[in-house]
């Protein structure tokens, strides 16, 4: 069971060379972060791509564990494999094992407040969690920052009362508001 492109590359003719040149083509990322849920990928695929509009599905696939020695069924996963903003992301969907913490997350860069104010309100909505300083989770659990990119000019600044006072003002703030930092 692998948490990477769910695509299956078998060996069976001994060809390794082959078939390692075959995997490294269907391998669209170096990197693509795994999000391990407890169930069902695809209503987690969806519930990300009706947040991130111009997102797309690019796989699904349900496995059926092998049975364990003594024939008791061992049940099923599932994994999906989506595309948003130009990265793609595996998810699993294998049983309760694992928890989203706040030692991953993922910074959405938003073009203005009407922007941070779209992806605020969709990842908080349904049981998400407002957190401090433009930090939040989703309705699973994962935790992104939602983030203005003129932010990083303020906190940046060369001018001291400029960083100064973004900063200051982060603090405060669960959901940045920009024109309150400036």
């Amino acid at each position: 069971m692998g948490c990477g492109n769910s695509q299956q590359n078998s060996n069976e003719t001994g060809e390794a060379d082959k078939a390692s040149s075959q995997a490294s083509d269907s391998i669209a990322h170096k990197i693509t972060p795994c999000l391990w849920v407890e169930k069902d990928a695809k209503a987690v695929a969806d519930y990300y791509l009706s947040i991130f509009r111009n997102g797309k599905l690019k796989d699904y696939r349900k496995y059926k564990n092998p049975p364990q020695e003594n024939g008791q069924d061992q049940g099923s996963f599932e994994t999906a494999v989506i595309e948003v903003a130009g990265t793609e992301f595996s998810i699993l969907a294998a049983g309760p094992l694992f928890k989203f913490n706040e030692a991953i997350s993922f910074v959405i860069n938003c073009k203005d407040q009407a922007e941070v104010d779209y992806y605020w309100e969709a990842l908080t909505a349904n049981g998400g969690k407002e957190g401090s300083c433009g930090w939040c989770k989703d309705k699973y659990g994962l935790s992104w920052q939602v983030v203005p990119v003129e932010y990083f000019d303020l906190i940046n600044s060369n001018d001291p009362k400029v960083r100064d006072k973004a900063m200051k003002n982060t603090f405060k703030q669960t959901k940045l508001i920009l024109s309150e930092l400036k």
